[in-house]
Protein backbone atom coordinates (compact mmCIF):
# COMPACT_ATOMS: atom_id res chain seq x y z
CA UNK A 1 0.00 0.00 0.00
CA UNK A 2 1.79 2.65 -1.26
CA UNK A 3 0.46 6.34 0.26
CA UNK A 4 1.64 10.17 0.30
CA UNK A 5 1.24 13.44 -0.85
CA UNK A 6 -0.68 13.98 -5.05
CA UNK A 7 -3.09 10.96 -4.14
CA UNK A 8 -5.97 11.09 -5.60
CA UNK A 9 -9.08 11.63 -2.75
CA UNK A 10 -10.98 9.15 -4.40
CA UNK A 11 -8.17 6.82 -5.37
CA UNK A 12 -9.95 4.13 -2.85
CA UNK A 13 -7.00 3.12 -0.82
CA UNK A 14 -7.48 2.64 2.75
CA UNK A 15 -4.88 5.75 3.74
CA UNK A 16 -6.67 8.05 1.14
CA UNK A 17 -10.37 7.18 2.35
CA UNK A 18 -9.35 7.30 6.01
CA UNK A 19 -8.07 10.49 6.12
CA UNK A 20 -10.64 11.87 3.58
CA UNK A 21 -13.42 10.63 5.78
CA UNK A 22 -11.87 11.99 9.15
CA UNK A 23 -11.58 15.59 7.54
CA UNK A 24 -14.87 15.25 6.35
CA UNK A 25 -16.47 14.37 9.98
CA UNK A 26 -17.74 11.13 8.57
CA UNK A 27 -17.52 7.34 9.80
CA UNK A 28 -14.18 5.59 8.64
CA UNK A 29 -15.25 2.85 6.75
CA UNK A 30 -13.27 -0.71 7.47
CA UNK A 31 -14.16 -3.63 5.88
CA UNK A 32 -14.43 -6.79 8.03
CA UNK A 33 -13.24 -6.41 11.82
CA UNK A 34 -10.60 -4.41 10.87
CA UNK A 35 -7.93 -7.12 12.32
CA UNK A 36 -6.78 -7.33 8.96
CA UNK A 37 -2.91 -6.17 8.56
CA UNK A 38 -1.71 -4.49 5.90
CA UNK A 39 2.01 -2.38 5.35
CA UNK A 40 2.07 1.15 4.08
CA UNK A 41 5.32 2.50 2.24
CA UNK A 42 5.55 6.10 1.54
CA UNK A 43 5.75 7.13 -1.91
CA UNK A 44 9.24 8.77 -1.78
CA UNK A 45 10.89 5.57 -0.13
CA UNK A 46 9.01 3.48 -3.12
CA UNK A 47 11.09 5.91 -5.86
CA UNK A 48 13.89 5.61 -4.18
CA UNK A 49 13.79 1.67 -4.34
CA UNK A 50 12.80 1.97 -7.96
CA UNK A 51 15.49 4.15 -8.93
CA UNK A 52 18.00 1.64 -7.30
CA UNK A 53 16.94 -0.98 -8.58
CA UNK A 54 17.08 0.41 -12.24
CA UNK A 55 20.31 1.22 -11.60
CA UNK A 56 21.46 -2.35 -11.04
CA UNK A 57 23.01 -4.11 -13.71
CA UNK A 58 20.56 -7.01 -14.89
CA UNK A 59 23.37 -9.66 -14.30
CA UNK A 60 23.34 -8.72 -10.50
CA UNK A 61 20.23 -10.45 -9.99
CA UNK A 62 17.82 -13.24 -10.75
CA UNK A 63 14.09 -12.94 -9.93
CA UNK A 64 12.44 -10.11 -8.20
CA UNK A 65 12.92 -8.19 -5.55
CA UNK A 66 10.06 -6.88 -2.92
CA UNK A 67 9.96 -3.18 -2.27
CA UNK A 68 7.46 -1.89 0.48
CA UNK A 69 7.32 -1.11 4.23
CA UNK A 70 8.05 -4.50 6.08
CA UNK A 71 5.81 -2.43 9.09
CA UNK A 72 2.58 -4.04 9.67
CA UNK A 73 -0.39 -2.67 11.14
CA UNK A 74 -3.75 -3.84 11.66
CA UNK A 75 -6.56 -1.51 10.24
CA UNK A 76 -7.84 -0.55 13.94
CA UNK A 77 -4.00 0.33 14.16
CA UNK A 78 -3.96 2.53 11.45
CA UNK A 79 -6.92 3.93 12.86
CA UNK A 80 -5.01 4.51 16.21
CA UNK A 81 -2.21 6.52 14.21
CA UNK A 82 -4.76 8.82 12.73
CA UNK A 83 -6.48 9.40 15.59
CA UNK A 84 -2.90 10.37 17.65
CA UNK A 85 -2.14 12.91 14.51
CA UNK A 86 -5.62 14.45 14.71
CA UNK A 87 -5.67 14.62 18.36
CA UNK A 88 -9.61 13.48 17.92
CA UNK A 89 -11.59 9.98 18.57
CA UNK A 90 -12.45 9.08 14.73
CA UNK A 91 -15.56 6.72 14.50
CA UNK A 92 -15.86 3.86 12.28
CA UNK A 93 -18.40 1.91 10.48
CA UNK A 94 -17.99 -1.94 9.62
CA UNK A 95 -18.29 -3.38 6.58
CA UNK A 96 -18.69 -6.98 5.34
CA UNK A 97 -14.82 -8.35 4.30
CA UNK A 98 -14.49 -8.72 0.17
CA UNK A 99 -13.71 -12.10 -0.57
CA UNK A 100 -10.52 -11.58 -2.26
CA UNK A 101 -9.44 -9.37 0.59
CA UNK A 102 -5.91 -10.88 1.97
CA UNK A 103 -6.02 -11.25 5.74
CA UNK A 104 -2.46 -10.19 5.55
CA UNK A 105 0.30 -7.80 3.92
CA UNK A 106 3.54 -7.83 4.65
CA UNK A 107 6.55 -7.64 2.01
CA UNK A 108 9.72 -9.09 2.79
CA UNK A 109 12.61 -6.93 1.58
CA UNK A 110 15.34 -8.94 2.71
CA UNK A 111 16.79 -9.04 -1.32
CA UNK A 112 16.34 -5.51 -1.56
CA UNK A 113 18.16 -4.69 1.62
CA UNK A 114 21.21 -7.00 0.59
CA UNK A 115 20.97 -6.05 -3.48
CA UNK A 116 20.41 -3.09 -3.46
CA UNK A 117 21.20 -1.22 -0.14
CA UNK A 118 17.09 -0.35 0.24
CA UNK A 119 14.76 0.04 2.98
CA UNK A 120 12.19 2.41 3.32
CA UNK A 121 13.06 5.55 5.88
CA UNK A 122 9.56 7.38 6.26
CA UNK A 123 7.85 5.76 9.12
CA UNK A 124 3.90 5.73 9.62
CA UNK A 125 3.18 8.17 12.03
CA UNK A 126 5.94 10.64 9.89
CA UNK A 127 4.10 9.61 6.50
CA UNK A 128 0.91 10.15 7.42
CA UNK A 129 1.00 13.68 9.34
CA UNK A 130 2.35 14.55 5.18
CA UNK A 131 -0.30 13.34 3.81
CA UNK A 132 -2.64 14.53 5.88
CA UNK A 133 -1.54 18.07 5.75
CA UNK A 134 -1.19 17.85 2.02
CA UNK A 135 -5.11 16.33 2.03
CA UNK A 136 -6.00 19.31 4.25
CA UNK A 137 -5.29 21.67 1.88
CA UNK A 138 -7.10 19.66 -1.04
CA UNK A 139 -10.08 18.86 0.52
CA UNK A 140 -10.26 22.41 1.96
CA UNK A 141 -10.07 23.64 -1.48
CA UNK A 142 -12.78 21.15 -2.79
CA UNK A 143 -14.86 22.29 -0.41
Amino acid sequence: NTYGTRMLENDGRVVSNFIVQALRGERLTIYGDGSQTRSFCYASDLIAGILALAALPREKYDGPINLGNPGEFTIHELVGVLEELTGKKLKTQNHPLPSDDPKMRRPVIDRAEQLLGWKPKVDLKEGLARTYKYFEGEVRAGA
